[in-house]
């Protein structure tokens, strides 16, 4: 982090920071039990002017902004999108209904080590017990054969095995059910395989130029590959297990508990970036050169957003909001504001002019 002005914050002046305040003092009920957030919090609760003006002038009295660099000096970075999918589905396994959603099982150990060593409070190990020994569990290839054994433990039953593996990447969705009930499915756990872009695979194995790999992009090629559509999805490992909600709330539950605000929420990685923490964010609408500079709150995580400077901006439910978090890939700037009274570790100084 480096020391930074207002006056750094493209179009500080220009946004409306209501909604994101709001968004705030929720956050609070699980930030205050910190040092950090306590006086914030209390004063965030006294406020009584919400005009635009008002809290931005809230927010300066409150924060300092610093920018986030990245380790080879740079300030740029990628921002991706997602969003809330909306598939059909069935509680029960017929015809059209096929392809399964597990809750995470119960033979898989998850194994964390920041109690025996603190710098890895960020990473947690799953596994399965084979003999005497604890190896990895299944990947998505292996896990395929296990499906039809733990079929009655499927939580629901999906139409669509691409819209299921979206579904997975984004970390949530609704799920419509054929009672015309809709329910909300959460992310609960991973097996524990590191991400894998199918994009990637695609561009490298010259299926899709690079300008094409976009979500649109990848479905159009599943629609007319069916027979590669397995051996393209299992080209990632990682496999996501989910637990049923209540479709309530503004969007589905973050890493902070909360549920997300559409196009004001984004997914950080926590060892650069505090969750909960507001963000200004400098970047570009999807496929443009239209500014995007808006206040964020850091509400989410997700196994591909690794890296300093690396956002991944909520776009809301459904298929207009598909679009574009599946066209969404720009450079953007941020910066993180924090208490006025706290200087983070190893954070610089502005470099004079």
């Amino acid at each position: 982090m480096q020391e930074a002005a207002w006056a750094d914050l493209p179009s500080w002046n220009d946004d409306d920071p209501a909604t994101v305040f709001g968004a705030f003092l929720t956050s609070c009920s699980g930030l205050e039990r910190k040092d950090l957030w306590k006086a914030v919090c209390s004063s965030a609760r006294a406020v009584e002017d919400k005009s635009a003006s008002a809290l931005r002038a809230w927010f300066e009295s409150q924060f300092r902004p610093w920018a986030l660099v990245n380790p080879d000096g740079s300030r740029s970075g990628l921002v991706t999108g997602y969003y809330e999918p909306i598939l059909k589905g069935s509680r029960s396994q017929t015809r059209g209904f096929q392809n399964p959603v597990f809750g995470p099982p119960e033979d898989m150990i998850v194994v964390d080590l920041a109690e025996l060593y603190p710098e890895l409070k960020h990473l947690r190990l799953r596994g399965r017990i084979e003999g005497r020994k604890l190896i990895p569990y299944y990947s998505r290839a292996e896990w395929a054969p296990e499906e039809s054994k733990r079929s009655p433990q499927a939580l629901l039953w999906i139409d669509d095995a691409i819209d299921l593996f979206f579904m997975q990447i984004q970390g949530s969705g609704q799920v419509q059910l054929t009672d015309g009930s809709r329910v909300r499915l959460n992310y609960a756990d991973q097996n524990g395989h590191p991400y894998r872009s199918i994009g990637r695979w695609l561009i490298d194995q010259g299926e899709l130029k690079i300008e094409q790999a976009s979500m649109q992009g990848i479905k159009a090629w599943a629609k007319a590959n069916p027979a590669r559509l397995a051996e393209m999805l299992n080209t990632n490992p990682s496999l996501v297990f989910f637990r049923e909600l209540p479709a309530t709330g503004s969007g589905p539950q973050g890493a902070m508990g909360l549920a997300l605000t559409p196009e004001r929420s984004i997914a950080v990685d926590p060892r650069h970036v505090p969750l909960g923490a507001p963000i200004w964010l400098a970047t570009t609408r999807p496929y443009s050169d239209q500014t995007l500079n808006r206040l964020m709150l850091a509400q989410d995580t997700g196994g591909a957003i690794r890296g300093v400077v690396r956002a991944d901006f909520y776009w809301g439910s459904g298929t207009e909001a598909g679009s574009q978090a599946g066209k969404m890939r720009q450079q953007g700037r941020m910066w993180v504001l924090l208490p006025r009274a706290y200087q983070p570790p190893e954070a610089t100084s502005k470099p004079a002019n």
